[in-house]
């Protein structure tokens, strides 16, 4: 007899399938299995919403009982997996048995075992199962989240669990005939959709004094969190904000600790960083983590506590880098300058009373850490106080120097110079904004001792592994561009004490002769890091001299042979990528700063052939070195040695100076769109100079500090560079000219008349202005024909139609016979002096008895007053 078939009499069948013996077989409310079905694993139909009309039931007195019995079938029916077309509605089952759970306990277990079949992977009978049944599933699994606020220990512990299995998910027991198991990452997609994450988070509230549930809790939101879109749930949750507060609740495990950092990494990998950091910026966040990274700093010695610990600084550095957390406030910032630099410099803090710091991977990682965090912390300037009581400057300087030999430290060789290489880095943040400090340190003989070794013989074999390393192994190449960086991040300061100290120790020879150095050093292999050392020499060097010209007598004939042996550079190099470029914007810097100005230094590079290599460059035609070669020109053809060599320069196919400036002008105005026929003559008389920016810049309100367009036309374009070289040449005997080279020439010429030529304009606009308000003012008719115009004006400019509920406001004034637009100021005149007596008058008024006569207030003579003056009678 087939199970349709069956009588409804029969007793339930056992465990097995069977039967008992000589018993007729019925239906049971969870469906039949056959025995050949069940060996085959076959699932068939169940009668799920019959199962759920009965839990909705109330009112009987065994109902409770059969409820329950029909729930545990149900879970024994679906032990290895439940598929996903039953899914709504085992989720709904499992919904009224967690609502009867507070009156009726007894709905606890088969709650709980419905929650644990869902740790199994869910089943498909069709490869689109997945999809169709979607939106069940997600409303089905967010359920689980909301099951949380059950208060059953036991309940929620194994949603966790379930929850964890989402990402660990076991086989199935057994495989059923015509169902598959739904892909790995099926639920985990489900569980983002549903909004799984979110419900996790906000059930943390509900676990302040449970532990274990609140690290399984933490365990599952672990898991989850290595999803974006989980993350951003729990984001809209204040995840960071309520985990991190609780980060040194006690738990003797340490999971607690570990687990919220792990979470907090996840949320700022994956979700916004700066809504993240929003929320951690409070006082209550930085007290914990405080709190957190002290007790694993002083008392935290296994490599787990130290990983831990230097995670937890990390998170604090990103947190640091927001300008409105109360880092000062809560006294983080304090004790980390502290830890930073208790090793260098002696404290008798007890804090760092008998710590010591190992040369373990942790350790050195935790070191540069904190050199890192002090350059964050640096910018915000409430902080400078407390780096200057940290003395972090000094701390900084004991590594700026030669490697002892023979000394036992704490770091191995490569973990030393790293550091060295990291603090001196860390210096050219500091220093800059510490300079009493800086000085106090003897900061510039430091440097320059150091720069010595840098470039003296001394056996010293750099491993060069580190990101401060590139480049510099078997080498001093990486500490000597540190140095050169600090160094020029002070002389940038142009600071007078600093650059003077310098000076008078030798700082401008000895940078010389390093230049000098690298270029007997120079190879292939290393010619990044050499350019951008000989580039920072340029730089210190224009700052040391710029605007003082015994320095640049002290720079001499050697900086000059510097500068001319880079510009002798091959022009293909420029184009490399590979610095050049950058070292010779330095060198035209140096020429500016270190050689104009100073006489003998102009004579010598004129001597040496300096303005024919500047018009090599500038026959090169490269835009972004224009303007400076250019201007460095102009200054040079003061010195009235450089006409000569100016002409006499020859480039290729024998173009003279004279040509390559005015071509370089056709170029200038073909680019900014001047219109020009084609033989290069004006054809906007009116607006000979016009460019086709300036007929489409609008006009713009700009502050008063801003320069004009006009200002920024003549700085920006080189067309008054150009102008100003062929006037200091008289613009007369040019050699090597075309026709129209004659023609712009012409042009060049008149420059300045074209510039003019606006200020003109603005005088006639001022007289014409001046003139008609002269006819207005003599003529009744032309006055009376400009107010027409007028008020013709004004009526055009208002609204064609009344916008409604609008109250009109007449602004005419009746009877006024004037042009000129009136306005709310009124201007009133003094009254008139002789009425007041002038301003010398008895200004008294106790005395004086001021009658009213009809008119304006006069002065009257006063009479004697005898006795009291309150009972005399005035005159």
């Amino acid at each position: 007899m087939s199970s349709s078939e069956a009588p409804a009499t029969t007793e339930p069948q056992g465990p097995g399938g069977r039967g008992k013996s000589g018993s007729p077989r019925r239906i049971p409310v969870v469906g039949v299995v056959t025995e050949d079905e069940d060996a085959q694993g076959a699932l068939k139909p169940t009668d799920l919403n019959r199962i759920i009309k009965l839990l909705e039931e109330t009112g009987k007195d065994d109902l409770e009982e059969k409820q329950v019995k029909c729930v545990k079938k149900l879970v024994q029916y679906y032990q290895n997996g439940f598929p996903l077309r039953d899914i709504a509605q085992i989720f709904t089952i499992l919904n009224l048995c967690a609502g009867k759970i507070e009156n009726q306990p007894c709905f606890m277990e088969p709650a709980y075992d419905i929650i644990k079949l869902c740790r199994l992977p869910f089943l498909k009978k069709k490869a689109s199962d997945e999809i169709t049944y979607a939106e069940d599933t997600a409303n089905s699994i967010a359920l689980l989240g909301d099951l949380m606020k059950i208060p059953s220990s036991e309940l929620r512990i194994q949603i966790c669990k379930c929850i964890v299995d989402f990402y660990h998910a076991e086989p199935p027991k057994k495989h059923i005939t015509g169902y598959q198991q739904a892909s790995s990452m099926y639920k985990i997609q489900m569980a983002e959709v549903g909004g799984l994450a979110k419900m996790m988070v906000q059930s943390l509230a509900l676990l302040e004094n449970q532990l274990v549930e609140k690290l399984w809790v933490l365990k599952a939101l672990q898991h989850l969190s290595t999803s974006e879109v989980n993350c951003s749930l729990m984001v809209k949750a204040q995840a960071a904000s309520g985990i991190c507060v609780h980060l040194n609740d006690p738990d003797p495990s340490g999971q607690l600790l570990f687990r919220s950092s792990e979470i907090l990494w996840n949320l700022l990998e994956k979700s916004s960083k700066e809504e993240i950091v929003q929320q951690l910026s409070n006082l209550k966040c930085l007290l914990a983590l405080k709190e957190a990274f002290k007790h694993l700093f002083m008392r935290g010695f296994s490599h787990y506590d130290r990983q831990l610990r230097n995670d937890i600084l990390v998170i604090t550095t990103i947190i640091a880098q927001n300008p409105e957390a109360p880092m000062i406030e809560c006294g983080f910032t304090r004790d980390l300058i502290l830890f930073a630099t208790f090793n260098e410099v002696k404290s008798q803090n007890p804090l760092v009373k008998g710590l010591k710091l190992s040369n373990s991977y942790e350790d050195f990682e935790l070191k540069k850490l904190l050199f890192n965090l002090i350059v964050i912390l640096c910018k915000d300037l409430p902080t400078l106080q407390l780096l200057i009581d940290g003395k972090v400057v000094l701390a900084l300087f004991t590594y700026v120097k030669k490697p002892e030999k023979h000394k036992i430290t704490e770091w191995s060789a490569a973990q030393s110079e790293e550091l060295q290489l990291h603090a001196i880095a860390t210096l050219s943040s500091v220093a800059p904004l510490l300079i009493e400090e800086y000085m106090l340190c003897q900061g510039n003989a430091r440097i320059l001792a150091f720069l010595e070794w840098c470039e003296s013989e001394d056996s010293f074999f750099s491993h060069g592994n580190s990101f401060h390393g590139t480049g510099g192994r078997g080498n001093k190449f990486a500490h000597l561009r540190y140095t050169l960086r600090l160094l020029r991040a002070m002389v940038y300061l142009e600071e007078e004490t600093v650059n003077q100290d310098l000076c008078e120790q030798g700082a401008i020879q000895q940078l010389i002769g390093i230049f000098k150095n690298t270029i007997s050093k120079f190879n292939d292999k290393e010619e990044a890091i050499i350019l951008e050392i000989q580039s920072d020499i340029l730089l210190i060097l224009s700052g040391l001299c710029e605007n003082n010209v015994p320095r640049k007598e002290i720079f001499g004939t050697e900086g000059v042979d510097i500068i001319l042996h880079v510009m002798k550079t091959d022009p293909k190099k420029f184009q490399s990528g590979l610095g050049y470029s950058v070292l010779l914007f330095s060198t035209l810097d140096s020429i500016w700063c270190c050689i104009l100005a100073c006489y003998a230094s102009e004579d010598y590079f004129l001597e040496k052939e300096g303005i024919f290599l500047l018009l090599d460059l500038l026959a090169l035609n490269q835009k972004k070195f224009c303007n400076l070669i250019l201007g460095i020109m102009v200054e040079f053809c003061d010195n009235p040695k450089t006409a000569p060599h100016v002409n006499t320069w020859r480039g290729k196919k024998d173009q003279t100076a004279a040509s390559l400036l005015i071509k370089l002008w056709r170029k200038e105005e073909k680019e900014l769109g001047v219109k020009r026929d084609k033989h290069g003559m004006i054809i906007d008389t009116k607006r000979p100079l016009f460019t086709s920016f300036q007929e489409e810049q609008k006009v713009m309100p700009l502050p008063a500090n801003c320069p004009t367009v006009a200002v920024m036309d003549v700085a920006e374009n080189i067309r008054a560079k150009i102008y100003a070289v062929l006037g200091k040449l008289d613009f007369e005997n040019l050699p090597g000219l075309s026709t129209e080279d004659f023609v712009t020439l012409c042009i060049i010429h008149r420059y300045l008349d074209f510039k003019i030529q606006a200020t003109h304009k603005q005088r006639e606009l001022a007289n014409k202005s001046w003139e008609n308000f002269l006819a207005r003012t003599s003529n009744a008719k032309t006055l009376k024909k400009a107010k027409r115009l007028q008020e013709k004006a004004i009526e055009s400019s208002r609204y064609s139609e009344r916008p409604p509920n609008a109250i009109l406001h007449q602004t005419d004034i009746k009877g006024l016979n004037t042009t000129v637009p009136s306005g709310r100021v009124v201007a009133v005149e003094s009254t008139p002096a002789r009425l007041v007596g002038g301003p010398l008058a008895d200004t008294d008024i106790a005395l004086k008895k001021l009658p009213i006569r009809g008119g304006a207030l006069q002065r009257v003579k006063a009479v004697k007053v005898v006795g009291d003056p309150k009972k005399s009678i005035p005159a």
